[in-house]
């Protein structure tokens, strides 16, 4: 079933619903009205008995016969008038409903005028019962067929169901033709996902119109696109890339391991095969840069506070003891930031390594931490001003540091980590040497 088809059976359900509680209302109240219009009626014809009986009087008066109002009922219209002489017992009425002890009472002025329903002759009448205006101790009754307003009723209760129905259906089909203009762009829409599914094409254009729903479903769909088409081409130029990089290495160490093959009694298999080890090396550091980079731009951290200046010393005192030709500057203050341990960690230990390997021999590197930024300063050749936004791109390398060891991705890490986190990395001019600045947004205070 269609969604267009579910909206028009909804819509129709809830002008059903609707039209079938106004006529659970609307039918108790108007046959209410109508009983009470009934016994109003029965309670006119009552109070002018006094005149039908003079009237009936003046009638038989010209025809010389006896004038007595008769004791049996009298059919005015639709409406029985019987008048009950005293003294009134219980017992049988002149063709007509039995008398009561109630109606005794009301000949009698102990009790007032009443409604009963009672059956004679196989039908259920509704009968009033008074005193007759002027004439104490006589009854008038006058009585009514409780069926005379079911026609009314039945025609209404038809009217009801028929309107209902029509109502329904009507319902129906312009909650149909409506849906079909309101689902028109949901309908472009799934056309466009379709047509990116078979064709694989992100960059198809997503209809987004209005500011509704279904125009904020469109403009998600468009950014979902637009950041898929993003990571798709971030991907293939990872893939690209990375092929390029690992082929070099892994040519040189095919053609030292070939080499060692064929004469592995050469004067030079030491070194081809020392050689072959830097070369495993380098692709191994070049693999583990590949898998932190992926890892960093796509599973979520474990996040902690962090204090970025402790992060600092400890990877500074660690740096010494790797390279003790190199003085190392710190200038820290507390700065607590909130992160991934390990991932800042390795950002500020890739920022380290790369001050360090560009300083020359007794060279110094600068560290400043304050206000969640590291900013780390070496005295080497400096960074190129044309090379300057390209520093974090992966595998980035400027023409003169390709002589120099390296896969161009340790701060590409920098950046993805520093982005991760909200924060940015970014290469600074300087007058002598580089200078690298990692900025991350500071933890709330305890």
């Amino acid at each position: 079933m269609t969604l267009r088809t579910r909206i028009a059976i909804a819509g129709g359900a809830v002008v059903a619903g609707a039209l079938l509680l106004v006529s659970l209302v609307l039918y108790p109240a108007v046959e209410s009205n109508v009983r009470g219009h009934l016994d109003h009626t029965l309670t006119v014809a009552a109070a002018q008995a006094p005149e039908t009986e003079q009237a009936i009087k003046a009638k038989f008066a010209e025809t010389a016969i006896d004038p007595g109002f008769p004791a049996s009922p009298v059919a005015i219209g639709n409406i029985q008038l019987q008048i009950v002489a005293g003294p009134v017992r219980v017992g049988p009425s002149a063709a007509f409903v039995d008398l009561t002890a109630r109606d005794v009472a009301v000949a009698n002025g102990t009790s007032g005028p009443y409604f009963r329903d009672a059956s004679y002759g196989g039908t259920l009448y509704r009968v009033y019962t008074a005193l007759l205006p002027g004439t104490p101790g006589t009854l008038v009754r006058t009585a009514t067929p409780e069926n005379d307003p079911d026609p009314i009723l039945n025609e209404l209760a038809w009217l009801l169901v028929g309107s209902a129905l029509a109502a329904t259906l009507l319902a129906i089909v312009a909650a149909r033709l409506a849906a079909r203009g309101v689902l028109r762009p949901v309908q472009r829409l799934t056309d466009a996902v379709s047509r990116i599914r078979e064709t694989g094409d992100l960059t198809t254009p997503i209809p987004v119109q209005g500011r509704d729903e279904i125009g904020r479903l469109g403009a998600a769909f468009a950014a979902m696109t637009t950041d898929l088409d993003a990571s798709v081409g971030a991907q293939r130029r990872l893939v690209a890339d990375a092929s390029h990089e690992l082929r070099t290495p892994l040519t040189s160490l095919t053609v030292n391991l070939a080499l060692l093959t064929e004469n592995p009694d050469d004067p030079q298999a030491r070194q081809l095969a020392t050689d072959a080890l830097a070369q495993a090396g380098e692709l191994n550091t070049l693999v583990d840069d590949l898998v932190d980079l992926a890892r960093y731009g796509e599973v979520p951290f474990h996040t902690e506070d962090v204090r970025l200046d402790l992060v600092a010393e400890r990877i500074a005192a660690r740096a010494l003891r790797r390279n003790q030709n190199i003085r190392i500057e710190l200038s820290t203050q507390p700065t607590l930031v909130h992160g991934d341990p390990d991932a800042l960690e390795r950002a500020v230990t890739n920022l380290f390594e790369n001050a360090v390997k560009w300083s020359p021999r007794d060279g110094c590197v600068s560290v400043h931490v304050a206000d969640g930024s590291l900013e780390v300063a070496d005295t080497g050749p400096g960074i190129p001003d044309a090379d300057l936004p390209f520093v974090f791109d992966r595998f980035y390398r400027s023409p003169a540091a390709r002589a120099h060891p390296g896969s161009g991705l340790g701060l590409a890490i920098v950046r993805q980590v520093a982005e991760a986190h909200g924060g940015t990395a970014e290469a600074l001019t300087s007058e002598g040497g580089a200078r690298l600045r990692l900025t991350l947004p500071l933890a709330d205070a305890p």
